[in-house]
């Protein structure tokens, strides 16, 4: 059979830092679709719920997961069958535009509108802001620092250069902060009816659906605790969720997986949720509760690496393809199962094996990755979480306490969904460790 590899291809497809973006013909082919090993089909969800439920009032719909789980790439898959059911989509990555850091809300406000504009101006919708034109110069004099714009500068443009002032510099960000969160309800008020009403309107005279924004990366908003005494996520999305869910458009917002297990998460569940739980999004289910192997899971991660090297050949074809790929079948399965069905995991040791040899990858070297992947985990673990790793695999459950959401942070759990529900792993690269097999004797 005559292959079509390519190297340098395989080795950008499998950058564990890279998107898929479906609208893309190479990447549609990369794509896997979990939905059936991941015991949910959130995608389904948030697309229903716009398009078929509520397609003429605007919904606010939140989604989580690990870092690295998948979730952007199912947004894009998101945004490409949106736009084929006749919605304009404004999807962007927040980290782009703020500071994870130090985030606060007039902040999102602003990229939101920012985005929309920038969005719509692509497609000849020109939006006049009359406040923000306003606010523009008030904010110039306020900051001693004009916002120099012609007559018929873009919306976005100066949106943009405000943003811009302060992303340097943490004293001007503070000073702009303190004008805006007084006026925190009339920029409100404006990006709805200058920018997202009339945004609706025009697009629906053009015959399309309606608005939606997805603000991805949003999930990963730095932990630190605020002056208040609370982190910086349950400031944003518990104590000012009803404002950002008052955007006048259908919105899909990432947020930090540590708020599932927040005292709060009920009152985060009705203030941005609007009374909707969040959508998580699990691992690829590649093991069972007892440790087995789950056969369909495998299956399907199989393919995820065969078709990142093989993109137009058939899946079954791909399969008989794999010893162009690795020395044995069973190095693949290795693989397919260290990663604990963690997308960018399994991507991020398939990159490193590329970093030592070309393939076929020897089982030899796929365990030199392993061991680096398990050594550089262990460096961190304290005794402390030891223990609390250990009540997890006992258990297989995670209670709600910060101790617990730090292990999730740092990727020594994962969560899975079975028809039983949830439950939760080690990481199997720990779970191979010296500690957990002594432990695990011992009981």
């Amino acid at each position: 059979m005559k292959t079509t590899f390519n190297l340098s291809r395989f080795y950008k497809a499998c950058n564990p830092s890279y998107t898929l973006n479906i609208s893309n013909v190479l990447d549609r082919q990369y794509y896997i679709d979990f939905a059936d090993v991941r015991g949910c089909k959130i995608v389904e969800e948030l697309q229903r719920t716009i398009v078929r439920i509520s397609p003429d009032e605007p919904t606010c719909q939140l989604f989580t997961g690990h870092i690295g789980c998948g979730k952007s790439t199912e947004l894009q898959r998101l945004k490409t069958e949106l736009e084929l059911a006749g919605f304009h989509v404004v999807y962007f990555e927040s980290s782009q535009d703020l500071d994870m850091a130090d985030i606060d809300i007039s902040d999102i406000l602003l990229s939101v509108a920012r985005q929309v504009s920038a969005s719509l101006e692509g497609i000849n919708i020109k939006l006049k802001g009359g406040y923000f034109t306003n606010l523009f110069k008030e904010v110039g004099d306020f900051l001693q620092s004009p916002i120099e714009l012609s007559g018929q500068a873009e919306l976005s443009l100066g949106i943009a250069k405000i943003t811009a002032k302060t992303k340097d510099s943490t004293q001007m960000r503070n000073q702009l902060r303190q004008y805006l969160e007084p006026r925190t309800n009339s920029i409100l008020q404006a990006i709805n009816e200058e920018i997202l009403e009339r945004a609706v309107e025009q697009l629906k005279l053009r015959g399309q659906k309606g608005l939606v924004v997805i603000v991805d990366n949003l999930d990963r908003v730095d932990m630190r605790p605020l002056a208040s005494g609370r982190s910086q996520p349950e400031y944003l999305f518990i104590d000012r969720g009803e404002q950002l869910r008052r955007l006048k458009c259908h919105l899909v917002y990432t947020i930090p997986l540590t708020l599932i297990f927040s005292n709060e998460y009920e009152t985060l569940k009705n203030r941005l949720g609007g009374g909707i739980a969040p959508k998580v999004l699990p691992m690829v289910l590649v093991r069972q509760r007892d440790g087995s192997d789950y056969e369909p899971g495998m299956s399907l991660v199989r393919q995820l690496v065969l078709a990142r090297a093989f993109p137009e050949v058939s899946l079954n074809e791909r399969l008989l393809l794999i010893t162009e790929l690795f020395d044995h079948s069973q190095t693949l399965d290795r693989i397919c199962r260290v990663s604990g069905g963690h997308i960018r995991n399994l991507l991020g040791l398939l990159y490193s094996c590329l970093q030592r040899q070309d393939p076929p990858f020897s089982r030899e070297c796929l365990e030199a990755v392993i061991k680096d992947y398990r050594d550089d985990l262990l460096l961190a673990i304290d005794e402390s979480q030891w223990e609390l790793l250990f009540e997890v695999v006992q258990q297989q459950r995670v209670k709600g306490e910060s101790d617990y959401q730090s292990l999730l942070r740092s990727m020594y759990l994962f969560e899975y969904r079975d028809p039983l529900g949830r439950w939760f792993g080690i990481s199997p690269a720990l779970a191979e460790t010296e500690k957990v097999l002594a432990w695990q004797q011992k009981k």
